[in-house]
């Protein structure tokens, strides 16, 4: 798959909150996934594919509600991929929030072997 090509399928899983589809289609097996900082909740850099996953599903039995994630047109230079994305989530036991962000792709040999997000 082309770059621009795994940008649009990926925004078109964003915008369904299909973290786990994106993920097992798009991602390769090495892939890494890096935070803006370590939380409670999670490490600051994850690595490998079933890490990803399971980083995935812990961050969904997190959240209580999502009421809306909103992604923008993805940009594509070379390898790498960038969008906007806010969700609009009440997480279980905390008030309702946007959580505004800038996420970063690299794709290497038509998959994504890096995400980034910047707050």
């Amino acid at each position: 798959m082309e770059t621009k090509e795994i940008a649009n399928r990926l925004a078109s899983y964003c915008r369904k909150g299909d973290w786990d589809g994106a993920q097992k289609e798009l991602y390769a097996d090495n892939a890494k996934s890096i935070e803006p900082y370590a939380t409670p909740a999670f490490s600051k850099e994850t690595v490998g594919l079933k890490a990803i996953l399971e980083k995935g599903k812990k961050f969904d039995n997190m959240v209580e509600q999502v009421h809306g994630i909103d992604v923008s047109d993805p940009l594509v230079a070379g390898n790498t991929i960038a969008f906007t994305m806010a969700m609009d989530v009440t997480m279980k036991n905390q008030p309702r929030m946007t959580t505004p962000e800038l996420c970063v792709y690299q794709v290497k040999d038509g998959k994504i072997v890096s995400e980034e997000f910047f707050v």
